[in-house]
């Protein structure tokens, strides 16, 4: 049984501004850090065989705390890097007013085409079932881009609730694809590492 979990980054001073951040290289803040120290924290290390992570820093930084405690293998990959933005990205909503209008959404803002979204996640997960068969995969990468593929992955799940900052999503495949063992999860945020992950 492959078991794969989906971490989203720590937070960021551009997610506290409200400003797209898509495929722009921008780090944690301190609270962001702190977060990820309390994911650590309350993961059990042999859950988890190895680590992947996109290799935008949030992202990178974010596996790289997790991985001090795990003491995995670490790759990186861009195929999980976040939805590219185009020309939005580092703006806030009343940014984007001011500049395009207040139907600025039905305008070409140049983002990443849904169909490679797609294609990138699933190169990706058909990798990783090939090369870690029942092992389980720890992914770190970014809030749009996995709720795309956890919607491709388990058609009909309608799991359109944004996900938190070091919100841990765990799906397990099965005979007829893939199911959701654990969804949007940040018990570490509230409950310190008192708790097991299961």
């Amino acid at each position: 049984m492959t078991k794969v979990g989906f971490v989203r980054h720590g937070v960021t001073r551009w997610n506290k501004e409200g400003r797209a951040q898509g495929s722009s290289d921008i780090p944690l803040d301190e609270e962001g850090l702190e977060q990820a120290c309390s994911l650590a924290a309350w993961m059990e290390i042999d859950d988890w065989d190895v680590v992947y992570a996109s290799d935008l820093l949030r992202a990178e930084q974010t596996a790289e705390v997790l991985n001090e405690k795990l003491g995995k293998q670490l790759h990186l990959d861009s195929r999980l890097r976040e939805v590219g933005g185009g020309l939005i990205e580092g703006t806030t909503e009343e940014e984007r007013v001011q500049t395009w209008g207040p139907d600025w959404r039905e305008l070409d803002m140049l983002f990443e085409p849904q169909d490679s979204i797609i294609a990138r996640g699933i190169s990706f997960m058909e990798e990783i079932i090939d090369k870690h068969h029942d092992q389980n995969v720890l992914v770190v990468s970014h809030g749009s881009f996995i709720k795309h593929l956890l919607n491709v992955l388990i058609p009909g799940s309608d799991m359109n609730e944004s996900l938190k900052n070091t919100s841990l999503t765990s799906l397990v495949k099965c005979e007829h694809g893939w199911d959701c063992h654990l969804y949007n999860c940040t018990e570490h945020l509230i409950k310190g590492d008192s708790l097991k992950m299961y």
